[in-house]
């Protein structure tokens, strides 16, 4: 998708700090943080938004689940909590369309969100 601003990161024209990267997904810090740990851990392939995932992409969800679990402990976040957000769509304020997975961490979360 040449006009995807996460496709161009994925395919390095764009630059990004990565913090993981294998053949499926690549991970990267935000460029404007919500909280002193801020990554984004995205698929490789372009998947629009969570509702446009299908059968066959059972296990590239759980691949995102592990390397933002995987994240968390790089960053040292793991013990004190973290938040993994996906937000699906304009009302939940999903900005770039290609699914990703916020790792939010560093500071005391609120509840409710948003």
């Amino acid at each position: 998708m040449d006009d995807c601003l996460f496709c161009r990161i994925v395919a390095g024209e764009v630059p990004a700090q990565v913090v993981y990267s294998d053949d499926d997904l690549i991970a990267f810090r935000d460029i404007q943080p919500q909280a002193p740990v801020h990554v984004l851990v995205i698929p490789r392939k372009h998947i629009p938004t969570f509702g446009d995932l299908s059968d066959e992409d059972e296990v590239l969800v759980g691949r995102i689940a592990r390397a933002a679990a995987r994240i968390a402990e790089q960053e040292g976040v793991s013990k004190s909590g973290y938040r993994s957000v996906v937000n699906a769509g304009p009302d939940a304020n999903q900005s770039v369309p290609h699914l990703h997975l916020h790792v939010l961490g560093g500071r005391p979360m609120s509840w409710p969100p948003g």
